[in-house]
């Protein structure tokens, strides 16, 4: 009997989508629920999340929480496995997913910025983070370490599909260079990263900077 997996989600958090793109890849049947943690989460939420965070993965009702290791459990469980074999470029790979974590709170707080001196400021550190991950691309590509998808193009993604999004709908000019472009057409034409999001997420994601009183939605 295979195993039940419930995955607890916010329509528009990155991380959630970084276990839908894993979920997708390995094509591995899984239901998603979903809340929104920015406001009173039910107890039964509570319950399962220590940290009162999205994304949760319940495995036959036994709860996995935080993306990365929501990420690992699902690469160590299921194929096609996304993580080299070599054990010091699986690290150096776990390192940089886990710089593209913060790499999302940088963009975070640049799309959320209340003025344009927060965002200028938030900018600047996010396009100083995608520059040094930028330089960690296989020149060839078109995915992180070239011809084959890893774990890591799927952390970083959602980071990717926000890029675009602001880049549409805002005109935001950061800088990138065109091996990053390259990379990011690459994943977003994927169908598991194109499935990854709800047919509304672009309206939402306008409504959140609304409510997160980002300046952006002020003009």
């Amino acid at each position: 009997m295979s195993d039940q997996l419930v995955l607890t989600s916010f329509k528009i958090c990155p991380y959630v989508q970084r276990a839908v793109i894993a979920l997708k890849e390995k094509q591995v049947p899984y239901t998603i629920q979903y809340i929104n943690p920015y406001e009173d989460n039910p107890d039964w939420f509570k319950a399962i999340s220590p940290l009162g965070k999205v994304p949760v993965l319940q495995v036959n009702d036994r709860p996995v929480f935080e993306s990365a290791i929501i990420l690992e459990y699902l690469e160590e469980v299921y194929a096609p496995h996304l993580h080299p074999g070599d054990p010091l470029t699986k690290a150096s790979h776990r390192a940089w997913m886990e710089f593209s974590s913060d790499l999302l709170v940088r963009q975070f707080q640049m799309n959320n910025a209340p003025d344009a001196e927060a965002f200028e400021k938030a900018k600047t550190a996010f396009s100083d983070g995608l520059k040094r991950l930028g330089e960690q691309l296989n020149p060839t590509g078109p995915y992180f370490t070239g011809t084959e998808l890893s774990l890591v193009d799927v952390a970083c993604a959602p980071l990717l599909m926000r890029l675009d999004f602001m880049e549409r709908h805002f005109k935001i000019n950061v800088e990138t260079a065109e091996r990053i472009q390259q990379w990011s057409e690459a994943l977003l034409a994927r169908s598991s990263v194109k499935q990854s999001v709800v047919p509304e997420f672009e309206d939402l994601m306008l409504e959140f900077l609304k409510k997160r009183g980002s300046f952006f939605m002020k003009a």
